[in-house]
């Protein structure tokens, strides 16, 4: 971690600290009273010109993003599936190259002995066994006859076998080119939703003047400080004294290392990420890979009390396991929290937390 990286990420863990010490003194955050109505303007428009309708923009903001982010799960639920049924489709398409491959040699072989067998008048081998004069040629031939019957019946079984295999294959990738399609389909869907989401927020936003747009901002940032404070109010930091395994140092450093770029929905670096794709990259990072969104992180990984988990941990939030956090101690976390914010250190405690899980347990 560099020098400009690690003043950020002190000074971040700091505030976060601080709020702590100020929680554990019984001091609460409190929001503050109504700004005053604006004037009547002639020139600009009346839009939500008071604190209680800024409150509802942030309140549909909320939603907005968090629809987003919902769809931006599917969206990555579906890209790693075409991945694995794309991976799936070449495998296949391998098999069915050798079992061709296979059959057609098969195929050269049957041919050749049907060549030597018209050579010798196309008589059966029995046949030109009781034809025969010399005794000691006939029980020499009897005992290559029985060979060549064996040797007979094990080419056709393989050809059989090899037949079968190759309608198995061939099948089988069809099936797989009909899931990839769906997928193909379900991440289009997802893809739409994703951008409407975005784009009605945006539009939301910008109707926005730019003292609301800052008085905005205030109360997102009061809201989460309310949120935090609770949460540090139950006292669950004072309890939590875990520390970072080897590859949890890692993970928290390569996290660490990206504070500051841009969220983009679908993104799993370098130079941008989404939620999931800072985490799932931090532990790829460390040597340790996970899934690659954050309901699959929740379903797969172990699960940890709040109380014990530690740095490298990861934070699941909201019910559905659509938001996830690396915990990096002091009650803070390292995120990429929503469309036109950047990877930041937030309090853990600002979102509803579902759960914890450990990535290395």
């Amino acid at each position: 971690m560099g020098p400009g990286k690690r003043g950020i990420f002190a000074t971040a863990v700091a505030v976060v600290c601080a709020i702590t010490v100020v929680a554990a003194s019984g001091t609460a955050f409190t929001s503050p009273g109504p700004a005053p109505a604006a004037p009547p303007s002639t020139t600009a428009s009346p839009l939500l010109p008071h604190e209680t309708d800024l409150e509802a923009v942030h309140e549909k903001l909320d939603k907005l993003y968090h629809g987003a982010a919902v769809a931006t799960d599917a969206y990555n639920a579906s890209e790693e599936a075409a991945k694995k049924q794309s991976a799936r489709i070449v495998e296949l398409s391998k098999q069915i190259v050798k079992a061709h491959q296979r059959l057609a040699g098969l195929k050269d072989r049957a041919g050749a002995a049907a060549r030597a067998q018209y050579r010798t008048g196309g008589l059966p081998a029995a046949a030109q066994l009781l034809l025969s004069d010399d005794p000691q040629q006939f029980l020499d031939g009897a005992g290559a006859m029985v060979q060549r019957q064996r040797a007979t019946k094990r080419m056709i079984s393989e050809i059989t076998r090899t037949q079968k295999d190759l309608r198995h294959y061939a099948a089988d990738a069809s099936t797989q080119w009909q899931i990839l399609e769906a997928d193909r389909k379900a991440k289009a869907a997802a893809k739409k939703r994703i951008q409407q989401q975005i784009d009605e927020a945006q539009k939301l936003e910008s109707r926005l003047e730019k003292k609301q747009k800052e008085r905005l901002a205030k109360l997102e940032q009061e809201a989460a400080r309310r949120a935090q404070t609770i949460w540090l109010d139950t006292g669950i930091v004072k309890g939590i004294s875990g520390k970072a395994s080897a590859l949890g140092k890692m993970a928290v450093e390569f996290a660490t290392a990206q504070l500051g770029r841009p969220y983009v929905w679908g993104a799993e670096g370098p130079d941008s990420f989404d939620c999931s794709g800072l985490t799932s990259q931090a532990w790829a990072a460390a040597g340790h890979p996970i899934p690659r969104t954050s309901q699959e992180q929740w379903k797969q990984l172990k699960h940890v009390d709040v109380k014990d988990m530690r740095p490298g941990d990861l934070i699941i939030y909201f019910d559905d396991a659509t938001h996830v956090a690396m915990y990096v101690g002091h009650g803070a976390i390292i995120h990429a929290p929503r469309p036109g914010r950047t990877v930041t250190v937030a309090g853990a405690g600002t979102m509803p937390i579902l759960g914890v899980v450990r990535p290395d347990a």
